[in-house]
């Protein structure tokens, strides 16, 4: 039988593993309470907000902020918009991104220092603001469309050279098996590469979700059709319209705002669009964790 020896722990060690637990703990803690007192702020009234200030628990319970939020089905519309445009461009820029990734991790690609070098240009420098709401607008055709909002950012070069990185890291003999077994590029790339990709297609995946996600700005750039508009560039407009109520009041035109939702509307917002991603998070966490050091390895 073979002797299994017990590493024993010291009482130093002890002591910095309590100590690292209860740091982490309260760095939990500190991430937490803030976002429990945004949930909070939301679900209380305005009034009670004025008089008491922010509470953990609300003074006053309401639900006036969600109520003007979720009035009408713009806000639906928005949703649908933005789950569209976060699902369908997350998958398309993944398969388009890996489809540019893997040529270019192989090194047998002619060229592959000068596709890599213009690649990473455009990080650098762009075409600017007006040349690209010509050719988007103009040349393109693509205004108050939903495909706005993701052709033209539809592969990220920083998140290509990631998978590109993590793609050459991959021993070459799956491929080089696979090849000699008279198996296409394609087949190579998407039933051997991207299976065994699955944390950095997480991980890119996460990055590109949260891009599509939060977008607004293109909103505000080629949309004027209402049905067309994003989650982030409604709540947007919502909060303007509020701030723009409030101040011509303070100018001393005749509008009650006793009952007009400001910071509660403010927090309901964020609940709204943070919620769906805090929510979806736990699902990839495990790819996520550990495609961490994606990249991390050069090619």
């Amino acid at each position: 039988m073979l002797a299994t020896s017990t590493i024993k722990r010291t009482k130093g060690d002890k002591t910095i593993e309590t100590i690292a637990t209860v740091i982490a703990i309260l760095f939990a803690i500190a991430c937490i309470v803030p976002f429990i007192y945004v949930i909070s702020t939301s679900f209380s009234s305005e009034k009670a907000i004025s008089d008491y200030g922010i509470r953990l628990i609300p003074k006053e319970f309401s639900l006036a902020a969600y109520s003007m939020l979720f009035k009408g089905k713009q806000i639906w519309q928005s949703y649908g918009v933005t789950i569209f445009v976060t699902l369908v461009g997350t998958a398309l820029s993944l398969i388009f991104s890996a489809m540019m990734a893997y040529p270019l991790s192989t090194g047998r690609l002619k060229l592959t220092g000068k596709i890599n070098f213009f690649v990473y240009f455009t990080m650098l420098f762009s075409g600017g603001l007006v040349p690209t709401y010509l050719l988007i607008s103009s040349y393109l055709k693509m205004n108050n469309t939903i495909w706005v909002f993701i052709i033209p950012g539809l592969i990220s070069p920083w998140n290509m050279f990631l998978l590109r990185n993590f793609f050459s890291s991959i021993p070459a003999s799956l491929s080089e098996s696979a090849r000699m077994d008279g198996a296409s590029e394609m087949t190579i790339l998407f039933k051997i590469i991207l299976p065994v990709a699955k944390p950095a297609l997480a991980t890119i995946g996460l990055f590109y979700a949260l891009g599509y996600w939060n977008e607004w700005f293109k909103a505000l750039l080629y949309v004027s059709k209402s049905s067309l508009y994003p989650l982030q560039f409604l709540i947007m407009r919502i909060n303007k319209e509020i701030e723009a109520i409030q101040e011509a009041a303070r100018q001393g035109v005749s509008i009650s705002t006793e009952n007009l939702p400001d910071i509660t509307m403010k927090m309901a917002t964020a609940v709204v669009t943070v919620g769906p991603v805090v929510a979806f998070y736990p699902f990839v966490q495990k790819y996520f964790t550990s495609g961490l050091m994606v990249g991390s390895v050069k090619g």
